[in-house]
């Protein structure tokens, strides 16, 4: 355990301007969560990824550019396949060549529709802002800005270099964004991620793995009545999967299976001959998801034999599992050092949510993955942001820059933990 931190006068002077600043991040979230982004609204997209390239060009020797993502496949209702664009990433570069490097992560997408009713701020009381992306994640965002905002004021900044990448896809998955995560992760020697935490300051610890699969089914059309025998129904054999599917939840500890929807089907006197199921699973270990994988096979031999039933599933496990690993906890043990120098008691819990942290960890990079604002109930028209964790939060991120800058944490230890863990 590391002794009590102190703070010395250069980073107290530095945490001072934070204080300044609060305001400024509140009024900048209000006009960010007007924008709507949410994830398949390019347009929207686009606005914020402009403003992002306006507030983060207030940072000395950033480089800011544009990533762009390669598609993803999708499988609409009716079963047609086609590639799913992307909008381009935000990537801002913040001296390259520095000693110790950090990847910090977060999107600007949002679970909100242009369709949807939830589409601006409320003030609930004074400590409580209600808005669409408030806490998930454009607080966040703004907490991350401002924590190097601040580590410019210290004498240490040099130490430090940044790859910071927001994205437009985190909400439904980061399949475009994944390679671009794993590369910034493989060459960091830690990372730090925004997401919210929890309205009581936990953060999230260990994280479930997590894959999205879409099922597609084919079969033969015809007469529900006079030719219903030269049909092969492509609905009833999706009843049948998604029911063996959910059989599997409690046969393997901390593994569950969230069948989601099924589309197909049409008129009542049409034997369907096309549906598609859309699946969810999370997993704990890297057995859980090889065990996980076997199943799956086992449930598509048991469609593809019936008869004249054909059968294509798409999608993957595109989160690892991310563990407390000895790297993690020591990351989690800076935190609460840094927390405890402000006067804050950070604490965490393990859940079955992931994030970018789990693409990260995967590349091989530690990381503290909640140290946005304080909120709740996000991704409902109840999300809210603690107001008062704005500047709070953005010193906390402050304070772990600077003791990464001057050694005091030592960022490359956590990268050695991964690899001795290898």
């Amino acid at each position: 355990m590391l002794n009590p931190l102190e703070l010395n006068a250069d980073e107290r002077a530095v945490l001072d301007w934070v204080d300044t600043r609060s305001d400024a991040m509140i009024e900048t979230v209000k006009a960010w969560s007007a924008i709507n982004s949410g994830s398949r609204n390019p347009e929207g997209l686009e606005r914020m990824r402009a403003c992002l390239e306006t507030a983060f060009g207030a940072l000395d020797d950033a480089r800011i550019d544009a990533v762009d993502l390669q598609p993803s496949t999708v499988v609409e209702p009716d079963g047609r396949v086609h590639e799913q664009p992307y909008t381009p990433s935000f990537r801002c570069q913040i001296r390259p060549e520095a000693p110790i490097r950090i990847a910090m992560t977060g999107h600007h997408d949002t679970v909100f529709p242009l369709s949807s009713a939830f589409q601006s701020t409320t003030l609930w009381d004074e400590d409580t802002l209600n808005g669409p992306g408030v806490a998930d994640m454009k607080g966040g965002i703004l907490v991350m800005l401002h924590g190097l905002l601040a580590l410019q004021r210290s004498p240490w900044k040099d130490q430090i270099g940044v790859d910071v990448l927001i994205s437009p896809d985190e909400e439904i998955g980061s399949l475009g964004s994944a390679p671009v995560l794993a590369e910034i992760g493989a060459r960091a020697d830690i990372g730090m991620t925004y997401e919210p935490a929890l309205a009581d300051g936990s953060l999230a610890g260990a994280r479930k793995g997590s894959g999205n699969w879409s099922l597609k089914l084919s079969g033969r059309a015809a007469h529900a009545g006079r030719e219903h025998h030269l049909g092969r129904n492509a609905l009833a054999a999706a009843c049948a999967f998604g029911l063996e599917l959910d059989s599997l939840n409690g046969r393997r500890e901390d593994v569950t299976f969230n069948l989601a929807r099924i589309d197909g089907g049409g008129p009542p006197n049409v034997v369907p001959d096309n549906a598609v199921v859309r699946f969810n699973i999370r997993v704990k270990t890297e057995n859980d998801r090889i065990w996980v994988l076997a199943e799956l096979e086992r449930l598509l031999d048991m469609v593809r034999i019936r008869d004249g039933i054909g059968a294509e599933l798409y999608g993957g496990f595109t989160r690892p599992p991310k563990p407390m690993s000895p790297a993690n906890a020591k990351m989690f043990e800076w935190t609460r050092a840094a927390g405890s120098s402000l006067g804050l008691d950070i604490r965490w819990q393990d859940t079955g949510g992931v994030c970018e942290g789990n693409n990260l960890w995967a590349a091989g990079c530690p990381n503290v993955d909640t140290l946005g604002v304080r909120g709740a109930d996000i991704h409902s028209d109840r999300e809210i942001v603690k107001l008062s964790s704005f500047g709070e939060r953005a010193k906390l991120s402050a304070v772990m820059l600077m003791k990464f800058a001057q050694g005091r944490f030592d960022a490359r230890e956590a990268r050695a933990l991964v690899q001795q863990q290898d």
